[in-house]
């Protein structure tokens, strides 16, 4: 599982966000949110500062998940991460 905060670590930097991230805590931010969902799409919002939140575009399946997009907003700008491309 190191490997995959890792990744979310890298992605989030490769898009430029300059912020500390942290890859577990994005993962259970996530897992927490899914706990009850139903499969489907979904767009989920995160606050995680006084003025950073998070927006994660995904999809719910029976057994996991599949991040597609995750964007940070901040006070000054919005990063975009792919985690699909």
């Amino acid at each position: 599982m190191e490997e995959l905060y890792r990744a979310i670590e890298e992605k989030i930097r490769a898009a430029g966000y300059p912020g500390e991230v942290d890859g577990f805590a994005v993962y259970e931010d996530i897992c927490d949110q899914i706990g009850d969902k139903e499969e489907g799409t979904y767009i989920l919002m995160s606050k995680t500062g006084d003025e950073i939140w998070y927006e994660y575009e995904l999809s719910v399946m029976e057994d996991n998940f599949n991040l597609s997009v995750m964007t940070i907003h901040t006070g000054e700008r919005d990063y975009r991460i792919d985690f699909d491309a």
